[in-house]
Parts: C-alpha cells; structure tokens; sequence
C-alpha cells in the first residue's frame, strides 16, 4: 500500500472527499464540516442532511457496510478507561469481559431448562469458578482491571499500606474524602465512529468517547448488519 492509500478513515487516503472521477468531491460521510455547516451550502459538495440522512446516501466500506463514519455513533461494548491504551493486550484489546458459564443443577449437572425462548440459560462466574479456568483468565470481572490497586490510585498512602489497600475503581477515579467525582465507571462505555454533528476528527475509529450505558443522544446509537438474501447477481 503506498502511503497516500493509508487509512485515517474507514476509506482510503487521507481525505473526506470522493476522488472518482464520477463522483469526485463528494463527502464520503455524513459529519460537519465547520461550525454551523450542518448540510452546506455548495450541493453535491456538501452532504445535504442537516440531521441523519439515509444509510445509502454514502458509500459502503470493502466490506459493503455503509456509515462506518458519520450519521451516527456507534456503541461499543468496551468499559471505557482513560489509561486502557497502557494496561490491555496490544492484540485485539477489549476491557469488559464479565465471564459466563451454563447455569447446571447442583445435584445431577446436567444444563437447566432453556428459557421461554429456547435460550440456554447462564449465569456470571465467581471467584471459586475462576480457579478452574487459570490457563484461560485469573478473575471472572475484568472491567476493574488494574483500576484502583495501589499502583494506580491518586493517593498517596506509602509502600507499607499497599498490601492491605483495598482494591477498586472508586479508589482511582473518585475522591470519597473530598467532593471530587468522576464519571468514569464499570457503566461508562465507549462510543466512537462520528455523527451528523461531530467535527471530522472524530470520523477516525481511533478516536472514542464515553458515556453512561443507559443515557440516550440523538447521535448516538448501533450500526446494524445483516446477511443479505436474494442472489449473489444482485436484485
């Protein structure tokens, strides 16, 4: 790939504009272009959606996926952390993982019924599960991970207490002795992928947000996918 292919965006290149000769200028996404400029004033050069606009209104990804940028954020399962980028795997990193395991009946072990929807049913792993599955992860909540232990809590207690400190997020992130909060917490998830309102910047999958899991924006939400039916030739 040469360098002026590389990705910043879910496109080639470094630019926001189309550069086929059919469609050359045209915005590749629906976000703003400066303060205000919400639909633009210049036509096809803009992206003419005040708001959101169609999902088909842009151009899909290689994997024929349309408004990876723009229209609307995206939920992410990821717990967000300020500091992850430091303390997560290089490799496919997630911070978030609540273990599971089928839910047995104590006398036979045998999976209990499935719900009324043909679920198998399944129930969150304690510690004395996790010692059974050591070659695979150490603790069944990885959303505290590495947060609030001695090392990375903003007080300073000396060496001698770090043994007995008590471990957890509140201890980093908030100030119980003082009124010093944070919003930072086991339900603040991350979002990302840009809006109809957000700046380009934030077009770029590197970049995220948080927010609290059960608040609601009108820019924010899921991008769905599905199988597509009918024949491979097209419609």
């Amino acid at each position: 790939m040469e360098v002026f292919d590389r990705r910043i965006f879910p496109w080639n290149g470094h630019t926001l504009r189309n550069d086929s000769r059919r469609n050359i200028g045209d915005f590749r996404a629906n976000f703003v272009r400066g303060r205000g400029d919400y639909m633009g004033l210049a036509g096809d050069l803009n992206d003419q959606a005040a708001i959101t606009a169609p999902v088909l209104s842009f151009w899909p990804n290689d994997y024929g996926l349309y408004c990876m940028a723009g229209n609307v954020n995206e939920w992410v399962q990821d717990i967000y952390r300020p500091l992850s980028f430091e303390d997560f795997s290089e490799f496919r990193p997630f911070r978030g993982n609540v273990f599971q395991t089928l839910e047995r009946d104590p006398q036979t072990g045998e999976a209990v019924a499935k719900d009324r929807y043909g679920n198998m049913k399944y129930r969150e792993l304690n510690a004395n599960d996790v010692k059974e599955y050591t070659q695979n992860y150490r603790q069944a909540d990885y959303r505290d991970y590495l947060d609030g232990d001695y090392y990375s809590s903003l007080y300073s207690i000396g060496e001698a207490m770090a043994d007995s400190f008590i471990i957890d997020s509140e201890q980093m992130y908030s100030q119980f002795e003082q009124d010093i909060t944070s919003l930072i917490n086991n339900r603040a998830r991350v979002f990302k992928g840009g809006s109809w309102k957000d700046r380009a910047y934030w077009l770029s999958p590197g970049t995220r947000r948080f927010l609290d899991e059960e608040a609601a924006r009108d820019d924010l939400g899921f991008r769905c996918a599905m199988t597509r039916v009918g024949s491979s030739a097209g419609l």
